[in-house]
């Protein structure tokens, strides 16, 4: 949601594309509806839930990849002046491992609420999640690599010091 309904606003370069804009609303609208949908009318939950330990853990676990992605894109906000096009090497927080820090605090954030909700609709999503944006991060990663010949040859594509 972040992605879709705030980060446009705050990029600099090249205008963000009217066109993703809405099809990422739809997407949102969409996907929170069928979140929305199975909370409050499938799902029950044990009256202690918020005392259960896949709700803590998923729940931190949602905080900790939000922190993750936020700070993430504000790194990425800033390797820009405005008007700026050019590529530049992401620098700081987890991109000082990996190439799609933005996109693993987005991953980590979806699998915590999958967690912390326990329900399939919100693993199906978590899962759609990885399997859209892990390969774009990928990509990334070997885009950096080709263009930039002082790119750090020990910063992983997704997952810190494993892939």
């Amino acid at each position: 949601y972040l992605r879709t309904f705030i980060y446009p606003f705050f990029t600099r370069g090249r205008p963000f594309p009217l066109q993703l804009l809405f099809f990422g609303t739809l997407f949102c609208i969409y996907n929170g509806f069928l979140q929305g949908y199975y909370l409050i009318y499938c799902a029950e939950y044990p009256n202690d839930w918020c005392t259960d330990i896949r709700f803590t853990s998923g729940l931190l676990l949602f905080l900790l990849g939000m922190g993750i992605n936020i700070h993430s894109d504000l790194l990425l906000r800033q390797l820009r002046k405005p008007g700026e096009v050019t590529y530049k090497i992401p620098q700081g927080g987890l991109f000082t491992y990996i190439s799609g820090a933005n996109y693993f605090g987005e991953i980590v954030e979806w699998f915590g609420f999958a967690i912390a909700t326990w329900s399939l609709p919100a693993f199906a999503f978590a899962f759609f999640t990885l399997c859209c944006i892990g390969p774009r991060a990928y990509h990334h990663h070997r885009y950096y690599l080709k263009t930039f010949t002082d790119y750090p040859k020990s910063r992983k594509a997704l997952i810190p010091f494993v892939f």
